[in-house]
């Protein structure tokens, strides 16, 4: 997330470019997934709390929505270049909490079928707002709009960066993914290979597309900001589209590009690294304790995402690659030693502990 916020542009090219890319859209990707997993930690691993227990835990995370979707619309007024996901994510633990007391299998499947469907529909409602006037009359009459100044449930589920139509599948699949036995070499090995098999099919899935449709690479091309379609399977350098979008779009794997091959081929990218991150700890107790200061972060994840969009609301995003660079470093490194710093006292990120406040009111529900 820091290196696609503070750091360089991909664009420069050269290995410090690919390293920059692998981060865009694929960090969003792996947050939205751990969202999901973190939402049956909460409602129950490996079995779903039933009963009062079960009320409670989905008491807190209607609570926890209604929290963040404010908190995401006050960081998006800060008018940075960040595309906060905060509101988006609230927004999504309210639309895939009903599938929470579902099995893994039962998760994949619906995730799977959400990746192929509604990249297709969202484009077809995006059309018709783009060529209509129906999205405005919405907007008009809705209160989340006009509390937030922003274009609200339509933004939220439709023409936002994060739409609940195509990052409900990354949820559904984390969800999936919490239901797993994780301590066994076996399913770890199956998660790692899924995932490999989710990024040849997405990417080279996209790539194989956009080499055999007439037109298409050359259509992308002239649809974005990009000066090529040819890295449109999986760049962002490819550019972004203003209002409308070709037809040959959903052929692109490009990270936000809502399309189906994007979805699986992110999916497959979030699959591997959990796996192999689980299967260092798992394996090798030396990496855990050298990555004391990456969990330390992971501890107050809330707070430092918010830190960092106020911290680019205060001095900018720097373009240059020397200045982003640097920025990236102090960033990662004031991160890590304020992290550090509090784990040691505390539990909780400052944030965090308002958050588990907010939801404690959950505990009364009969």
């Amino acid at each position: 997330m820091y290196a696609a916020h503070f750091g360089p542009d991909p664009a420069i090219g050269g290995p410090l470019g690919f390293v920059m890319e692998w981060a865009r859209g694929r960090s969003a990707t792996l947050f939205a997934l751990l969202a999901g997993f973190s939402l049956v930690l909460i409602t129950g691993r490996p079995q779903p709390r039933t009963g009062s227990a079960g009320r409670q835990a989905v008491g807190r995370i209607v609570i926890r929505s209604l929290v963040l979707i404010p908190l995401g619309f006050a960081l998006t007024a800060l008018g940075t270049d960040v595309d906060v996901i905060l509101a988006f994510y609230g927004a999504l633990f309210l639309a895939v909490l009903p599938l929470y007391r579902l099995r893994a299998r039962t998760l994949a499947v619906i995730a799977t079928a959400c990746a192929l469907v509604m990249p297709q529909v969202l484009y077809v409602i995006r059309e018709s707002i783009y060529n209509g006037e129906w999205a405005d009359t919405i907007i008009a009459y809705d209160p989340v709009a006009r509390l937030s100044g922003t274009d609200g449930l339509v933004e939220l589920l439709f023409t936002g960066e994060y739409p609940v139509l195509t990052w409900a599948p990354f949820l559904i699949a984390g969800m999936a993914v919490a239901r797993l036995d994780l301590t066994r070499g076996r399913v770890r090995l199956q998660l790692a290979l899924t995932g490999g098999a989710l990024a040849v099919l997405g990417y080279g899935g996209s790539w194989l597309a956009l080499s055999l449709v007439p037109g298409a690479q050359s259509s992308i091309a002239a649809a974005t900001e990009g000066d090529s379609g040819a890295s449109a399977w999986w760049s962002d350098t490819v550019g972004y589209l203003s209002d409308g979008a070709p037809a040959t779009w959903l052929l692109v794997g490009v990270p936000h590009s809502q399309t189906t091959f994007s979805i699986l081929g992110n999916t497959g990218v979030a699959f591997a690294v959990i796996a192999a991150c689980v299967a260092a700890t798992e394996s090798l107790p030396r990496v855990t304790r050298l990555a004391t200061p990456v969990s330390a972060v992971g501890m107050i994840a809330l707070t430092a995402y918010v830190l960092h969009v106020l911290a680019i609301a205060a001095v900018g995003m720097e373009e240059e690659t020397g200045p982003a660079l640097l920025a990236l470093t102090c960033a990662i490194a004031a991160a890590m030693v304020l992290a550090v710093f509090w784990a040691r006292r505390f539990r909780r990120g400052p944030l965090e502990y308002v958050l588990n406040g907010a939801t404690g009111v959950a505990r009364y529900i009969k």
